[in-house]
């Protein structure tokens, strides 16, 4: 099952609107989580949710809004960010539990910045870093795709589908390991069928 969160009362006039947002998107999703789980859920199919085995992705500030969930709410098992800046640092006590960061390379305009960097030692579970050549912001949602479609042109290098295709298999596979516990070689390195995927490596300043 998949909720998605519409998040409301955010305003970017705000002093500190990022690390406010991203607060507030935490407490929303912790609200929902409660509304469709436990005795008292709002939903009629609560029964299929298996508690054990939630996650959280989100692109820009909703990749940014996962690791935050997880620090408030142990319920969240898993997180991913998707090309999103960590606007609220994770704190030196970390999070133990998996997480994977998905976004542009670092030298492309806007690319992944010096918060990854900040927080991936904080990071204490098993990780990935890994960026996706070609990509720009929208290209972690549908929007690249359509616009496309429409004739826009954002900027990607990544053709008809294949941001979709990109994003849908890596985050599948992070899901697959980490909720559904069956092995996903992809996310153990490059593979010849993604070539565009970089598996990035802080301590060594090197993506492969």
């Amino acid at each position: 099952m998949v909720a998605g969160v519409d998040h409301t009362y955010e305003l970017e006039g705000v002093d500190d609107f990022g690390e406010k947002a991203v607060e507030n998107r935490a407490v929303d999703v912790s609200f929902v989580i409660d509304q469709l789980t436990g005795p008292h859920a709002k939903w009629k199919g609560a029964s299929l949710i298996d508690v054990s085995r939630i996650a959280m992705a989100g692109t820009s500030f909703g990749g940014a809004s996962a690791a935050e969930t997880m620090l408030k709410d142990p319920e969240v098992r898993a997180g991913i960010n998707m090309d999103g800046l960590m606007f609220a640092p994770i704190p030196a006590s970390g999070v133990a539990r998996p997480f994977l960061f998905l976004g542009r390379p670092l030298h492309s305009p806007g690319g992944t910045d010096a918060t990854w960097d900040r927080d991936w030692e904080h990071l204490t579970g098993w990780k990935r870093r890994l960026v996706v050549a070609g990509a720009v912001h929208p290209s972690f949602s549908d929007y690249d795709l359509l616009a496309q479609q429409i004739g826009v042109d954002l900027g990607s290098e990544l053709a008809g589908s294949r941001s979709v295709d990109i994003t849908r298999r890596y985050v599948r596979a992070f899901f697959d390991l980490h909720l559904g516990g069956r092995p996903q070689p992809l996310l153990d390195g490059p593979s010849a069928r993604y070539p565009e995927v970089g598996f990035c490596s802080p301590e060594t300043k090197t993506c492969t």
